[in-house]
């Protein structure tokens, strides 16, 4: 049994329920007791975040990412603990990695030490490929609220906050194109990467520019990796004048290619980040870079979720736009 079976019983709303478990004064006392009466018939145990029905809350939440030592999701993760400190609660942290068994157990481990709600940070927890690895993440909303920083999952109790990650690069390319450049390659992988892959398509396509598979290579977030792509790239002697990237790991790699190439840079090769991260202020010439805005990323998760656990209406898709930081490997 969980809130949607007391919900369909009672014959009311997700959230009229959890008003009842929360003990929200805005609901009405036949509303209550239809909401309880549905709850003793179906023999349901409310969890813990059931604050109104007199059961200790742990007033923790659970936040789950990939990888902690990955600089924006480090940023994240510090921007979530300090913003439900604000509000009262702990934290438990899981850093999952990639693999998917090793996500599925620890949103169980979560779930099991009864956190109020998770908070899945970063794009990664959300397949498009075999949808069915997202029914693990589906089913624990049945109990409790979820929200995905960077991700979306059209499914009830889950709620999501994100960049315009598409808009984003669509708008770096654009200006990239509007240089002059049509030889643009771009870097990336995940959930989001796809969103900026399909703004850099977008923005090619609008020019009428078509451009080989080589062009356009999906990678993880690794300086290395970057660089020895665009030096595959250079002794083949396929030719490019601009590198669009989905993080900020990835520009460095590009600034690193052109040192080793003494190509100049913006002069000859122009390239943009993505997060704004210290890292675009690491390298010589310093990075444009897309900021996504993850403090506010994070401190919008954290207040949808809050309205949540109040049985307040939060908003199902949150949208926070990014904006470009102009440095020195760009002219514009």
């Amino acid at each position: 049994m969980n809130i949607y079976d007391v919900s369909n019983k009672a014959g009311v709303s997700i959230a009229t329920v959890s008003r009842v478990l929360n003990g929200n004064a805005k609901v009405s006392s036949a509303t209550r007791n239809k909401v309880l009466d549905a709850m003793k018939e179906l023999d349901y145990t409310p969890n813990v975040f059931a604050r109104g029905l007199g059961l200790n809350t742990m007033k923790t939440i659970g936040i789950m990412c990939i990888d902690s030592s990955d600089i924006y999701l480090a940023n994240a993760v510090y921007y979530l603990e300090q913003e439900l400190r604000k509000h009262g609660y702990d934290s438990i942290l899981c850093c999952t990695g990639k693999d998917y068994t090793n996500k599925k157990k620890y949103l169980e481990l979560l779930l099991s030490k009864r956190v109020d709600g998770i908070i899945l940070a970063g794009s990664q927890f959300v397949e498009n490929t075999n949808i069915h690895n997202n029914d693990y993440i589906i089913n624990a909303a049945k109990d409790i609220p979820i929200v995905l920083v960077n991700g979306y999952l059209d499914a009830p109790n889950i709620y999501s906050v994100m960049c315009n990650d598409e808009i984003a690069i669509y708008n770096a390319t654009n200006l990239l194109i509007n240089n002059g450049h049509r030889n643009i390659v771009y870097t990336s992988k995940s959930y989001s990467g796809m969103n900026k892959y399909a703004g850099y398509m977008k923005a090619l396509k609008e020019a009428d520019i078509s451009l080989p598979e080589d062009y356009r290579h999906l990678c993880g977030k690794n300086i290395s990796h970057a660089k020895e792509y665009l030096n595959y790239l250079y002794n083949k002697g396929i030719e490019f004048d601009a590198v669009v990237t989905s993080d900020d790991s990835l520009a460095a790699g590009a600034v690193k290619y052109a040192h080793s190439h003494s190509i100049s840079v913006p002069d000859e090769l122009e390239i943009i980040g993505f997060n704004n991260s210290v890292l675009s202020i690491c390298t010589e010439p310093e990075l444009t870079s897309i900021d996504s805005h993850v403090e506010q990323l994070s401190t919008k998760a954290v207040d949808v979720l809050m309205k949540v656990l109040c049985g307040e209406s939060a908003d199902k898709h949150s949208i926070i736009t990014a904006d470009i930081i102009k440095r020195n490997t760009t002219h514009f």
